[in-house]
């Protein structure tokens, strides 16, 4: 391998599901088999760089100041989904099953990653809920400690009244069954079990 393929596979590596195989094929794919794809590549990669940026509102990436869901007046403005990533965002979107509000909080609390409250987009939820444009907040945040300890940081600075505050169920997966859950799984099914009549 030349030296220049050879950083590329590295750069490509670093990306998140891509590993070493995955990225030498996608390396491959580009300089040798279909290269007249790399140009429009580099060009969609720099566009993006220079256009793409988060919505002054939630969070979510746009190409101006708000993004589509803040701009679009048929949503539930007072309804606020709380979530990790811009992917969490999309996952919900694709659902079809909510049409409020998002807030993106880029991350979750994690002292093992050095990743501090001041490191999170929660600043600007706070004034959000403070200037009372929302009365709903859903928080839709991983089912883990570091989601949890999240959950906890946030609802501890929220105010005693007037804002309806829930926590997205967990269980488990269509299609699934019991015998293949794990502990978690099982724990949280049971806990967020509704009235089947």
């Amino acid at each position: 391998m030349t030296p220049a393929l050879e950083h590329l596979q590295k750069l490509l590596k670093q990306l998140p599901g891509v590993g070493y195989r995955s990225a030498e094929r996608i390396a491959l794919h580009l300089l040798v088999e279909k290269p007249a794809r790399l140009p429009e590549l580099v060009t969609a990669l720099e566009s993006a760089a220079r256009n793409v940026r988060r919505c002054v509102v939630c969070g979510n990436l746009s190409e101006q100041e708000h993004c589509p869901i803040c701009a679009d007046e048929r949503r539930r403005t007072g309804q606020v989904c709380v979530v990790e990533f811009v992917t969490d965002l999309a996952a919900i979107e694709r659902s079809g099953a909510y049409r409020g509000r998002y807030h993106v909080l880029h991350g979750k609390l994690s002292p093992i990653r050095g990743v501090a409250p001041e490191d999170l987009n929660l600043g600007s939820l706070l004034e959000r809920i403070a200037a009372g444009e929302i009365t709903e907040l859903i928080l839709a945040l991983s089912n883990d400690v570091e989601g949890e300890a999240t959950c906890h940081y946030l609802t501890e600075r929220l105010p005693k009244s007037g804002l309806k505050v829930s926590r997205i169920g967990f269980g488990l997966p269509s299609g699934s069954g019991v015998l293949y859950a794990d502990a978690v799984t099982l724990k949280s099914a049971l806990e967020g079990r509704r009235d089947y009549s």
